[in-house]
């Protein structure tokens, strides 16, 4: 069965780093963009950061450009959201997300999708 698993979500004050991880099973990982998405309470899904399974080419939101970083392990068939100087306004559940191919940047495009990981940042 198709897994995506998230990990590394923590209560951090302001200024501090996380390192995500989504672990992947069940497909064929190269061959996927994986994308990490957020959702505050009350609000919509956002995409935060992507990338290609083609190429590794990246992309990230304004809000997080320049404080994310975005990597995989293809050996590992793991992706990895570095999250460096945290703003309480990072503070959401971060989910990992899966579909063939390049880079995409909105939900209803994701294929497969993981529980999520919450990260919490406090002022």
């Amino acid at each position: 069965e198709v897994q995506l698993v998230e990990s590394g979500g923590d209560l951090v004050q302001a200024g501090g780093s996380l390192r995500l991880s989504c672990a992947a099973s069940g497909f064929t990982f190269d061959n996927y963009a994986i994308g990490w998405f957020r959702q505050a309470p009350g609000k919509e899904r956002e995409g935060v950061s992507c990338i290609s399974g083609s190429d590794s080419s990246t992309w990230y939101a304004d809000s997080v450009k320049g404080r994310f970083t975005i990597s995989r392990d293809n050996a590992k068939n793991t992706a990895y959201l570095q999250l460096n100087s945290l703003k309480p306004e990072d503070t959401a559940i971060y989910y990992c997300a899966a579909r063939m191919g390049f880079c995409y940047y909105h939900v209803d495009e994701a294929r497969y999708w993981g529980q999520g990981t919450q990260v919490t940042v406090s002022s």
